[in-house]
């Protein structure tokens, strides 16, 4: 089974659907691979005028795969080796939000459920985001005494302040989709975000597609962070952190339902 299924690849307005409805579209590196090998796809099609990013099953995404953090453990050596030595300017945790960002098209993502961790960090990628009132959306990685480094630098400095990112990083809140917007991390609230998505994206689709292409590269170059530096400094502070003391009792006390006792 697909990981990332491609809808109408060939038309206009193409789908891209995270594919694991029975782990709420958890992440895993197959699917990140997936990901950015279908929005190199899309890229490619002559025809393509908008993309619209959902979850299968009803939710967006729970984050990253507790069995691949989990997996992770015994190789922190040779992870942390590869995200401070990737090959171009991304590594391959942060190569997905790229490809997203870098499509050429306005990509819309449509948020349900949970939009958590690295979810949050592909919604983040798109040029928009549309999500359900009641939907939950977090910057989560601070639950696990981490931070985010899932190409974030590409998009959260574009959308609100400082201060407030700062907030929703250290403290991993949790968010309706209303807060989210208050936030400016949404661009609206629909009861039915995907066809509100669909939607935006044929009425995109109708416009000149040089005109769209055009603005979509204009915004960019003007409110652009897409910088190797900032990429650098994620992967850097991320490997700084993975497997230090502190980092490694946060996960036990999560694990074993405590409160953590920092050095």
């Amino acid at each position: 089974m697909a990981l990332i299924e491609i809808v109408n690849a060939t038309g206009p307005v193409a789908g891209l659907r995270l594919n694991r409805p029975e782990k709420k579209n958890a992440v895993t590196m197959e699917l990140l691979e997936e990901l950015v090998a279908a929005c190199g796809a899309l890229a490619a099609e002559p025809g393509l005028r908008a993309v619209v990013l959902s979850g299968a099953g009803g939710d967006f995404s729970a984050g990253m795969d507790t069995a691949v953090l989990m997996g992770f453990a015994g190789q922190l050596d040779a992870i942390k080796a590869e995200m401070l030595a990737p090959e171009g300017d991304a590594n391959r945790f942060q190569q997905p939000a790229k490809a997203l960002a870098d499509l050429p098209v306005p990509v819309i993502a449509a948020i349900n459920g949970v939009c958590f961790g690295a979810g949050i960090q592909l919604a983040l990628a798109a040029d928009f985001r549309i999500a359900a009132p009641g939907a939950k959306l977090s910057i989560m990685e601070g639950k696990w005494g981490l931070i985010p480094d899932m190409g974030i630098s590409l998009s959260l400095p574009r959308l609100m302040p400082a201060d407030r990112a700062k907030a929703l990083i250290m403290t991993a809140k949790v968010m309706s989709g209303e807060e989210a917007l208050a936030e400016g991390l949404v661009t609206r609230v629909a009861d039915d975000p995907h066809a509100a998505a669909m939607g935006f994206a044929e009425e995109l689709a109708a416009r000149s597609p040089d005109a769209v292409r055009a603005s979509k590269a204009l915004v960019d170059a003007l409110w652009s962070n897409r910088t190797a530096e900032g990429l650098r400094l994620e992967a850097e502070l991320q490997a700084a952190l993975m497997g230090a003391p502190n980092q490694v009792e946060t996960v036990m006390a999560r694990m074993q339902g405590r409160e953590p006792e920092y050095k």
